[in-house]
């Protein structure tokens, strides 16, 4: 495809960027990576096992695009918590959602979801073992305890609990060992960090007339000061981190054929809330020198987020061939956050927020191994309620700085307050089976059943000052209403059928060849954030504007409902091995047809046409159609071994994605077809990273181990926060780290160090924008001060480790 203009100047930068960078490490010969997985030896291949198909396999076996990493990986890279994944892994986008703390961003391959309000399904799924997360808020969680993280990319369904558009990240809990053990893990480094990490495991019965019994838990303590001030409300900073997290878990095997999990978890976040640096100058408030500073007024209610969940995981084996499986879960959490998109000390737009979230899942399999046919039925169920309220505080009240004579003391506020509850109760019947033909050829077929139903149950109040939920008086019973409806009621069904199949040839034991495709779709819904009398009309047929309190089913609720997004995927992958392990190559090609996008947003909305704004509503539409394809390529090579001394080696890894994500349709507030305009948020078209690392014998003090020195580069091209153009789109950027560590022979005692973006670059990772106008995507000037605040990735971080096992 020919490249023009700008877009053809863009990626020939971005090209030359990421072939420089790769050059900089690049072995003599072809060096590719497995899946991710950094592997640490000759056969570092079969020691990395995946259970992506449901069973324990060789991540080189399995014809799916996945990265895996396991805990010691990732400790050893210094990864701190689920973002730090996206820069190993092509195509993946994971951050932190704008003013939150723990509220997870994952976009896959150009799908995803930016917005964490209820009502929105993930176009990503979440899972702490094999329990989907149906909501991102207290998802975003720090790396500790863990045996492995896989990422999946491309449309999941047949395999997995809930049906995901974009592809599933899969964080995997350490098990229990057999024998007693005690962990402790501690880290200290710049901006005032302390972490703090014990864990144990304690075998209670062995071999007694019940069985085996075995207890553990870890809890883990997260700290760190600010990277930034909050200039107007003392002792707050900005970017802090305060957390508290723990699991336990029981594993109970009465028989050989039969075993129990239950485990439990929980976060209680109370870091300072997470406010934007401010983009814009306004009288009296110039813009800061610092982008970790803000001057958002805004602290009520506190921030505090916490999260729990238990869960049981029961497995039968009936025959050498039938095993049945059973997983129950069940998980809440409760987010407060003041969340000022204007980062100034006035009220002009102010949204404190209280998220509360929690979900039933049930998930029953039936799994089947033969000689040739080895695969699984299942039945999923899901409840889960979401709810959210909500202030949009909008004026220039000012009680606090009026006496500056900065704004006149205006005492007017403008509140439209949102309470919405969207309860999802779902059931699906899936199954996906691998049968061989030959010794070097299979075929795997699947499919997926879903059943959604989606009931909503939203009010929108127009006050004059807080609402009861943030300290505001009680309204009287008549509220004086403008472009707003007191009570919204609905319910919708979606049903979908998504197949799977795959083809893969293996012509020798070192190269395995597949070609796939599947379908998946993300479910419909209601925007909690709607107001039918002022959502725009779209199809102009006059429902648009319904005053209705309970909307005629007739209209299709056409001002809050969204239907569900489609996708279908076409995969060719390559998994080799060369020279003994010493090379692996995985390649990924990836197609997809994306249609019926959904396109959340919000626009301001001036009901009393004196050119402010004093109302917002909710939009959701499904606009677009696009078509997305790619490249995959994870590479791993052994360079070099006894370079300097006896038992030293070089080893190399890469990840390398490009994507083409492109609009066929998107059609804007106007009814036209602006797909020239639109572009994909959180979508880089080039994700790239290379690490080399150098490991030798080395002995301290008395103790014999192992030195770890290593350097690794990422780099990601420009990225649009938005589906339109915006100033705080952020440019291409490459970050450095590196890192020393050393393990005892036993593995008893780990010391590390670790620099992370040593160059400490400024990068935006998210934002508010309402003052670039766009009106044909419904964009429209929110707030009297103009609203342009940005999110940055955090600077230059050193911290050390020191790890003991018992």
């Amino acid at each position: 495809m020919p490249f023009q203009g700008k877009k053809s100047a863009v990626f020939r930068t971005e090209l030359l960027a990421v072939c420089s960078m790769l050059a900089l490490a690049a072995p003599a010969g072809p060096a590719f990576a497995q899946d991710g997985a950094f592997a640490d030896g000759e056969d570092a291949t079969d020691t990395i096992v995946v259970t992506a198909r449901r069973r324990n396999e060789s991540l080189q076996d399995v014809p799916i695009a996945v990265s895996a990493f396991t805990g010691e990986t990732l400790e050893d890279i210094g990864v701190i918590d689920l973002t730090d994944i996206e820069a190993i892994t092509p195509n993946v986008t994971f951050e932190t959602s704008r003013g939150t703390n723990t509220t997870i961003t994952a976009f896959i391959r150009g799908v995803g979801q930016q917005d964490p309000v209820a009502g929105f399904e993930a176009g990503v799924g979440i899972y702490i073992d094999d329990i989907y997360l149906n909501r991102p808020q207290a998802a975003l969680l720090d790396v500790y305890d863990i045996e492995r993280i896989e990422v999946l990319r491309g449309p999941q369904g047949t395999l997995y609990g809930r049906n995901t558009i974009g592809g599933a990240l899969k964080y995997v809990t350490r098990r229990l060992s057999d024998d007693p053990e005690a962990r402790i893990r501690l880290t200290g480094g710049t901006f005032g960090q302390f972490d703090a990490v014990g864990g144990f495991g304690l075998p209670v019965l062995t071999d007694s007339a019940i069985g085996d019994l075995k207890v553990g838990g870890t809890i883990g303590y997260f700290r760190r000061n600010g990277f930034g001030d909050n200039l107007v409300l003392d002792g707050v900073e900005n970017y802090q981190k305060d957390i508290l997290a723990g699991r336990l878990s029981a594993e109970w095997d009465p028989t050989d054929a039969f075993s129990i999990r239950i485990a439990g978890d929980w976060t209680d976040d109370n870091s300072n809330p997470r406010q934007g640096h401010r983009l814009l100058d306004f009288p009296g408030f110039p813009v800061l020198d610092d982008v970790f500073d803000t001057r958002a007024g805004l602290n009520d209610p506190e921030q505090s987020v916490v999260s729990r969940g238990v869960s049981a995981i029961a497995e039968w084996r009936v025959t050498d061939r039938v095993t049945l499986k059973n997983i129950i879960g069940y998980r809440d959490d409760e987010s407060r956050s003041p969340i000022d998109f204007d980062s100034l000390p006035l009220v002009d737009l102010d949204v404190p927020v209280i998220y509360k979230n929690d979900q039933f899942s049930e998930e029953f399999q039936v799994l089947y191994e033969g000689e040739r046919l080895n695969g699984l039925v299942g039945f999923y169920y899901l409840n889960a309620d979401a709810s959210n309220e909500f202030d949009v505080l909008l004026g220039t009240s000012t009680p606090i700085f009026a006496f500056l004579g900065l704004i006149p003391p205006d005492t007017t506020v403008f509140n439209s307050f949102t309470s919405g509850d969207v309860n999802t109760d779902t059931w699906s019947i899936f199954g996906n089976f691998t049968f061989d033909l030959t010794d070097t050829i299979s075929i795997e077929f699947g499919g997926r059943y879903t059943d959604d139903e989606r009931t909503a149950v939203i009010q929108r109040l127009a006050l004059d000052g807080s609402s009861p939920s943030f300290g505001g008086p009680v309204p009287p019973i008549e509220i004086p209403l403008f472009s707003t409806t007191p009570l919204f009621a609905a319910q919708e069904r979606f049903t979908e059928f998504d197949p799977r199949a795959s083809i893969t040839w293996a012509p020798t034991d070192e190269v395995s060849l597949y070609f796939s495709y599947a379908e998946g779709f993300k479910g419909g819904g209601f925007d909690p954030r709607c107001a039918t009398t002022a959502a725009p009309d779209l199809d102009e047929d006059g429902v648009g504007f319904s005053t209705n309190f309970i909307p005629d089913p007739d209209d299709e609720f056409e001002f809050c409902l969204f239907q569900p997004e489609e996708i279908q995927t076409f995969e060719v992958g390559a998994k080799t091995l060369a020279f003994d392990g010493r090379l692996v190559a995985n390649l990924a090609a990836f197609y997809s047809d994306y249609s019926d996008v959904q396109i959340p947003g919000s626009i301001g909305v001036d009901a009393d046409g004196d050119g402010v704004s004093e109302n917002f509503a909710g939009v959701t539409t499904n606009a677009a159609e696009a078509t997305l394809f790619g490249l995959e390529l994870d590479g791993y090579a052994r360079l070099a071994e006894d370079l300097f001394a006896g038992g030293d080696s070089v080893t190399y890894n890469f990840a390398l994605g490009y994507i083409n994500a492109e609009f066929d349709e998107f059609i804007g507030a106007t009814g036209d077809d602006i797909s020239d305009l639109a572009v994909f948020q959180n979508t880089p078209s080039i994700t790239a990273y290379s690490m080399l690392t150098y490991e030798k014998p080395f002995n301290v003090l008395s103790w014999s181990g192992d030195m770890r020195l290593f350097a690794s580069a990422s780099y990601r091209s420009e990225t649009n926060q938005f589906n339109f153009e915006s100033p705080i789109d952020q440019p291409d950027f490459v970050l450095f780290n590196a890192g020393l560590g050393w393990t005892s022979s036993e593995g008893r005692l780990k010391l590390s160090l670790h620099g992370t973006n040593l160059l400490d670059k400024e990068y935006i990772v998210a934002g508010y924008d309402f003052v670039t106008s766009q009106p044909a995507f419904a964009n429209s000037p929110l707030g009297t001060t103009g609203v342009l605040t940005g999110f940055f990735g955090n600077p230059r971080q050193v911290f050390g480790t020191v790890e003991v096992a018992f």
